[in-house]
């Protein structure tokens, strides 16, 4: 009844949702997160999302693309990601192998890391974004079809080097 009376619903309605015998309305979707506590992801999918990680650490991070429109979105560990009305998974990074066709180059250029790959940049096939994590940063540069494959990256302790190919996933390479 408490339920009902915030929501401006019968306590009818409300116990057709508990039976699975009606759903709200859509109109509803966000009052009744909002009221409960949880995203409006969280209530559709029935699942709790938890932040368990109190100190956070930036190597944690996860990256996430959008099939639909490209869209690169960082996230400082697991998430729940939604973009284009769809939920996007993290991208699992994998370390490019000794054949690798496109080998990440990286040049030492002051306090800076020139990082390029000798890749196609075509419309159909590009490098989407190059990004570096520390322990507290993580900087992305987005790249773009027909512009070089290339990026500059300030070395404060950058351990790790990521891209993404819009054919081919994301690699990473470790550094020492």
């Amino acid at each position: 009844m408490e339920l009902a009376s915030k929501l401006l619903v019968s306590d009818k309605s409300i116990s057709k949702w508990e039976t699975g015998k009606g759903y709200p309305d859509i109109t509803l979707l966000e009052p009744l997160a909002r009221t409960l506590g949880v995203s409006v992801a969280e209530l559709l999918s029935g699942e709790l999302i938890e932040n368990n990680n109190r100190s956070f650490n930036m190597l944690r991070s996860r990256f996430y693309v959008c099939p639909v429109c490209g869209n690169v979105i960082t996230a400082a560990g697991n998430a729940s990601i939604t973009c284009c009305g769809i939920n996007i998974p993290p991208l699992e990074a994998e370390a490019p192998g000794p054949n690798c066709p496109f080998p990440l180059n990286i040049e030492q250029v002051e306090d800076e890391y020139y990082v390029s790959i000798d890749h196609p940049m075509s419309k159909d096939h590009y490098i989407s974004f190059m990004a570096t994590l520390t322990g507290d940063h993580v900087e992305l540069v987005k790249l773009y079809p027909e512009g070089p494959a290339e990026a500059r990256f300030k070395m404060r302790g950058v351990r790790e080097i990521f891209y993404y190919c819009n054919k081919h996933g994301l690699f990473v390479r470790k550094l020492k």
